[in-house]
């Protein structure tokens, strides 16, 4: 092997490995980019450049994902270092994590929270600010929000006026579109059926927006 790794250069080899071990693949460049925020795809060459002229990985510049691990180097350089873990692997990887619970007072994105991971190529450049719940009930129905759908959301505290939104209230998450008058907060369902949940000066204190509604994912079979 051509030397040691400087600190970048093993963050990005440990990205690749846990990018071929969750997926089957190695990430394309500009995946590379966007999970170590570098603007230019020339920046990232370079690293991979350093590697390669290290020996740990070998390039095809023909395929997008022309990226291959020397094994054995890489676990020789790795077995040294703790294995990403929890949600620093899942946004590594480029998961975005669905959420099986929500605690009032407890940080949103806690290990103990996760329930499963969400895995969409290329759909997110930054994830890091996002997590998934999966819905219950049918009050946003006429928004095309089912019972059973997962939300993609981006962690906001603030919320914008028609904004869906993802609320605590009280100890529970609520789907709702978010509508505020100079004295009063309403969180609004997508369904006739239901009432809107209104909220007042003395009342507000019950309410925490977790974030805003990117995206709706459902199953048709």
């Amino acid at each position: 092997m051509g030397g040691s790794l400087t600190d970048r250069e093993k963050k990005i080899l440990e990205f690749i490995r846990l990018s071929v071990k969750q997926h089957g693949y190695p990430p394309t460049i500009r995946e590379l980019c966007a999970a170590f925020d570098i603007s230019s795809t020339n920046g990232i060459r370079y690293y991979l450049q350093r590697l390669e002229t290290k020996g740990f990985i070998h390039r095809n510049p023909r395929i997008s994902r022309g990226i291959e691990l020397v094994s054995s180097a890489v676990e020789h350089v790795l077995d040294s270092l703790p294995e990403l873990g929890g949600l620093e692997a899942i946004f590594a990887t480029g998961g975005i994590p669905i959420l099986g619970r929500v605690a009032a007072g407890a940080p949103l994105l806690a290990e103990e929270n996760v329930e499963d991971v969400l895995y969409l190529e290329g759909f997110v450049a930054q994830h890091r600010d996002l997590f998934a719940l999966r819905v219950k009930g049918d009050s946003m129905q006429d928004a095309g929000i089912l019972d059973g759908a997962i939300v993609i959301v981006r962690q906001r505290s603030e919320a914008q006026n028609g904004e869906i939104v993802v609320a605590l209230l009280d100890d529970e998450a609520t789907v709702k579109r978010y509508r505020r008058t100079a004295d009063r907060v309403a969180l609004v369902p997508e369904n006739p059926s239901y009432t809107p949940i209104i909220l007042g000066p003395d009342s507000y204190s019950r309410m925490q927006i977790l974030g805003r509604v990117s995206a709706v994912l459902r199953r048709y079979d």
